[in-house]
């Protein structure tokens, strides 16, 4: 799966990040970054079985 597009708390900024919060803008991890694109896709996944 590729990054998403969001909200980086720290820059203030939507960057690239993928799911491990890996910025593909800044080139490192970030720590402080929106991921609910990725936990609502995760619990629809679970609510799948």
């Amino acid at each position: 799966m590729g990054p998403k597009y969001c909200m980086n708390y720290d820059s203030g900024e939507y960057e690239w990040i993928d799911e491990d919060g890996y910025s593909w803008d800044q080139g490192e991890y970030v720590f402080n970054w929106d991921d609910s694109d990725y936990r609502n896709e995760f619990d629809e996944e679970e609510d799948d079985w």
